[in-house]
């Protein structure tokens, strides 16, 4: 049976200095795709927030670990995985931190442990955390012009 995507992996190692590197292969893979300026920079920010989090948090100086990243790249979509294997966070706490969901409040107020997260919900169409021996976090972002097709579609039947 044929795979109906392309996936390509990178396994980088828990330093700041490499998540350039995973956001200029995000880059390339975006634009391949078809992905509009303001996409692929929403995609890059939140690749590099999801990033960010696994080598500030899963591990500790002396046992840097490696963080995988992957994409699957889909004709309507891009669905990327961060994961590590290091310390969990406490999801809900940081969830609970998360803001601003109150209209008076101004970003400058966000807690900082829960910009990240936060950004990247803003930012992708689909997120989902999974803690188990370490984080992963899985994103989408659709391609606008197909769900513009879609739409299209469904109101002029």
């Amino acid at each position: 049976m044929k795979q109906g995507y392309d996936y390509v992996e990178m396994k980088v190692p828990a330093k700041p200095e490499y998540i350039g590197i995973v956001r200029l292969t995000l880059s390339g893979i975006a634009s391949r795709m078809g992905f509009l300026y303001e996409d692929i920079e929403d995609l890059k920010v939140a690749v590099s927030e999801a990033c960010t989090n696994s080598v500030q948090h899963a591990y500790t100086d002396s046992d840097r670990g490696e963080v995988l990243i992957g994409f699957g790249l889909y004709h309507d979509r891009l669905e990327m995985m961060v994961a590590d294997h290091g310390n969990s966070c406490d999801l809900e706490q940081i969830r609970q931190d998360l803001g601003p969901y109150e209209e008076h409040h101004e970003v400058e107020f966000l807690r900082e442990g829960g910009l990240g997260l936060y950004l990247i919900e803003t930012l992708m169409d689909k997120v989902s955390i999974h803690q188990n021996q370490g984080v992963t976090v899985f994103m989408t972002k659709f391609l606008e012009r197909e769900q513009v097709e879609d739409d299209a579609e469904t109101i002029s039947t």
